[in-house]
């Protein structure tokens, strides 16, 4: 008798590929910069070196990397998404072989770049918060501006790189960040430091202290003639004697942002005043730092701490606590 084997077919299942979720969909910064994932980077930007000794600076993918690193660490309980990367002041190149062609010659594999600029965010949203009806979630990121290093000294020295802690406006995409959520001037040699500044900032974050303050900005409004003096005396301070300037809070907020605020006063459909011009701080807040998306990658972080600052500023003022050049 004749034995027929018979073998039962198994079914092909495919493996599921869960969609990586990125750190918001919107951008948190505009001005002159463009989305890169972190795959193109690491594959298709080039690493500047040091010209007398050809050793590399820590690349802006290394840089990404060692923060998501310690962030997965220190919130190893929570959802951290993926980096939202953005980048500006593209570097151009080419390789040897194509060095008398045309530009409009070029194929891409014959283009060699890297970026001078890039920031990213690292969205952490299982920790949030809600203020004046809008979800707030922690974030974390950084900023690298190559041009900050000094390529063609004689010796290797520190690289300097910013970080920071705060919240993003989930409508919005509004970074708000404070002084004590920044680093604004890390200078490191190695990744190791790196990480290690990164840790001691995450560490030493209050993200609960942080949101009281923001809380209490729902607390103080200012009327259509107060929000006119603060916008008047902010494109004044720009033009003042020294000898003034001095004693005055700084406003790094250009003519560009502070016509952002005015149309947005009238129009934002989040923040804009209510029917009798009144405004709360909070949502004054939230004009600056959206205006302040209009930045190049090197001002974004100092205008984000300036924009609390000010507002703080005009709180104390409305307290009573100091006097306040910008309102009185």
């Amino acid at each position: 008798m004749e034995y027929i084997e018979i073998i039962e077919e198994i079914p092909f299942i495919p493996d599921v590929i869960h969609p990586v979720q990125v750190s918001g969909s919107k951008p948190f910064i505009e001005a002159n910069t463009t989305s890169v994932s972190l795959q193109e980077l690491s594959k298709e930007h080039l690493i500047p070196v040091y010209a007398t000794t050809n050793e590399p600076l820590i690349s802006h993918t290394d840089f990404i990397n060692a923060v998501k690193e310690i962030i997965d660490d220190v919130y190893q309980m929570e959802q951290v998404l993926e980096p939202n990367i953005r980048i500006s002041h593209e570097v151009l190149g080419r390789i040897p072989e194509a060095k008398n062609k045309k530009p409009t010659e070029l194929h891409p594999w014959e283009i060699t770049k890297y970026n001078q600029r890039m920031m990213f965010v690292v969205d952490i949203p299982s920790i949030t918060s809600n203020i004046d009806g809008e979800t707030l979630s922690l974030t974390v990121g950084g900023i690298r501006n190559y041009a900050d290093d000094n390529l063609y000294g004689r010796n290797v020295g520190n690289q300097k790189f910013k970080i920071f802690a705060g919240f993003k406006v989930k409508v919005c995409s509004n970074l708000t960040v404070w002084a004590d959520s920044v680093y604004p001037d890390v200078k490191v040699s190695e990744i190791g430091q790196l990480k290690y500044a990164v840790r001691n900032l995450l560490e030493n974050y209050n993200h609960t202290y942080h949101l009281h303050h923001l809380n209490k900005l729902t607390q103080y409004s200012i009327s259509e003639q107060q929000f006119a003096q603060i916008i008047g005396r902010c494109r004044m301070y720009q033009h003042l004697p020294n000898n003034i300037k001095k004693n005055i809070p700084p406003i790094l907020f250009g003519d560009t942002q502070m016509s952002a605020v005015v149309r947005d006063y009238y129009k934002d459909a989040s923040f804009c005043k209510d029917a009798n011009g009144n405004i709360n701080l909070w949502k004054l807040f939230n004009l600056f730092t959206g205006s302040n998306k209009s930045s190049y990658i090197d001002s974004f972080l100092d205008r984000s701490v300036n924009a609390f600052n000010i507002v703080e500023k005009v709180r104390y003022g409305l307290e009573g606590k100091n006097e306040c050049w910008y309102l009185n």
